[in-house]
């Protein structure tokens, strides 16, 4: 073990008993370079960050000229500050109605943190549900909101009147009801291993809270910015949420978050008492111009597009007959493998091979599959071989 890695170990508080510790000095689209000088594939995209591929040249580009002009000058919504003004001028001219004013932040967590406290200002209650083997953060509200008790037990209690309902069934609806403040969901479940509820039950879930006068709240953290094969994924589903959360992919690869309603909705933050949602860092420069340069990207080298055929390719790809199926939407799948021990034997045995996958938390069976929308045809085959070959191996 060299001196880096001891200190590594030593002096940075580790997430796990057994981390990856690969030690990367460089990054660029689809590729990352350890300091040993081995290529890794990357189907990780920092856990669905890097939509647009590692340094993208327009994303370092407007980076370099912010830096030029300042950084952080004061803590958020004081000044007139171009590039989150820029930022959520042409975020918000992407979405519908009624999603029109954006409050940048830090994280996706605190986006979700947020959304909720304006959900309670907005209806008066306190109510709050949330749905089973859901990810939503883990600060102590966004876990509150989770459904995962391995990552819940040691910090509770957690926040009071909060439900969880079975995610994609229709007949636990009617658990939300006036006392209800907001439902929070996300559109595809991530962590869960990439579970894609049906149109019928999102729609429903829509009609039940606006007849209750619950706000939808969608946390669209991981699915936002073209993941699942549209901007947005609830473009899939003809359903309009009134308030969007949104973070990692946002930043074009810088930390920032989100969460996005009306202008009449939003409003109520600014007073009795003022302040109601207050950040030092949240819209820093640095992340708007990122984030806004990586949404041209995306927006103008079709990328989008991309991620639905790559995720048709990557299905087709791995047809094998020790991957149980290939669930997922775009370029956010799952490989199921049925087994635990198997996933983490195709895990490290893909990394020996020059290709970075991962687990999911609530899905140990499952191999995630989220790369950089720009992956390439033969950059999928590459891979699909590797994890065929891993999987031939078990």
């Amino acid at each position: 073990m060299d001196a880096l890695h001891r200190a590594f170990l030593d002096h940075l508080a580790q997430t796990s008993p057994q981390p990856l510790a690969l030690d990367i000095v460089h990054a660029e689209g689809c590729w990352l370079t350890d300091r040993s000088g081995k290529r890794y594939l990357d189907l990780v995209a920092g856990l669905a960050v890097n939509n647009v591929g590692h340094r993208h040249p327009r994303v370092v580009q407007a980076i370099r000229e912010q830096l030029d002009r300042y950084l952080h000058v004061i803590p958020y919504g004081e000044f007139i500050q171009e590039p989150q003004v820029r930022y959520a001028e042409r975020l918000t001219g992407l979405l519908p109605d009624g999603l029109d004013s954006a409050y940048f932040v830090n994280s996706g967590t605190e986006a979700i943190e947020a959304a909720v406290k304006l959900a309670k200002r907005a209806t008066g209650r306190t109510r709050l549900i949330g749905f089973r083997k859901s990810y939503h953060g883990s600060t102590h509200g966004s876990l509150s909101l989770t459904d995962n008790a391995a990552k819940r037990y040691r910090n509770l209690p957690l926040l009071p009147d909060v439900d969880h309902l079975t995610f994609n069934d229709i007949g636990e609806l009617d658990r939300i009801t006036n006392d209800t403040a907001c439902v929070v969901v996300e559109p595809v479940q991530g962590d869960a291993g990439v579970r894609i509820p049906d149109q019928a039950w999102m729609q429903a879930l829509r009609e039940r809270c606006t007849s209750v006068g619950a706000l939808l709240i969608f946390d669209e953290v991981q699915t936002g910015f073209g993941r699942t094969g549209k901007l947005f994924a609830f473009e899939h589903f003809g359903v309009v949420p009134d308030i969007l959360v949104l973070g990692k992919a946002l930043g074009g690869g810088l930390p920032m978050g989100a969460f996005i309603s009306s202008r009449e909705r939003m409003d109520l933050l600014t007073h009795d008492p003022v302040l109601g949602h207050i950040t030092t860092f949240g819209g820093h420069p640095l992340p708007c111009v990122a984030g806004l340069a990586a949404l041209e990207v995306l927006l103008e080298e079709d990328l989008i597009a991309n991620a639905a055929r790559m995720g048709e390719h990557f299905k087709q790809g791995l047809q094998h007959a020790a991957v149980e199926e290939v669930r997922g939407t775009g370029l956010m799948l799952a490989a199921e493998l049925g087994d635990g021990d198997r996933v983490q034997r195709a895990v490290h045995g893909s990394l020996d091979q020059g290709v970075l996958g991962f687990w999911f938390l609530s899905c140990p069976t499952a191999f995630r599959i989220a790369p950089p929308l720009s992956i390439t045809p033969d950059q999928v085959d590459q891979a699909c071989a590797v994890l065929r070959s891993g999987c031939a191996d078990q």
